[in-house]
């Protein structure tokens, strides 16, 4: 079993930034592939970044690419999102999830095992 609790989301205006955390716990979490996802209101569920626990390997949405940030933290076992230059259409809770494979969209979203409570985000133009 693997526990994922996010925080950090949160209103911020057009332009700014935040940082999303994710805490994992359990006794395998280590061996999963760590990513976000967001689910904005009446949409689907949207890939948005993984990364491997090393940190070596890590791909992006491409609405994304350039302003967003996945990390990882070994020694807290706690992975990042760090938004800048965030757009209204960013607006979304945002998911951690603890996936099987690397490949990055809709294959590590459907590979999740486990994922948390969500954290919302909402910029304001």
């Amino acid at each position: 079993q693997v526990q994922l609790v996010e925080s950090g989301g949160g209103l911020v205006q057009a332009g700014g930034s935040l940082r999303l955390s994710c805490a994992a716990s359990g006794r395998t979490f280590s061996r999963y592939i760590m990513g976000w996802f967001r689910q904005a209101p009446g949409k689907a569920r949207e890939f948005v970044a993984v990364i491997t626990w090393s940190g070596g390997r890590t791909y992006y949405t491409d609405s994304v690419k350039e302003r967003f940030t996945i990390s990882t933290d070994n020694a807290k076992n706690t992975v990042y999102l760090q938004m800048n230059s965030l757009k209204p259409e960013d607006t979304a809770d945002y998911y951690c999830g603890a996936g099987s494979t690397l490949e990055p969209g809709p294959k590590w979203l459907e590979s999740c095992d486990y994922w948390g409570q969500g954290t919302q985000v909402t910029v304001s133009s």
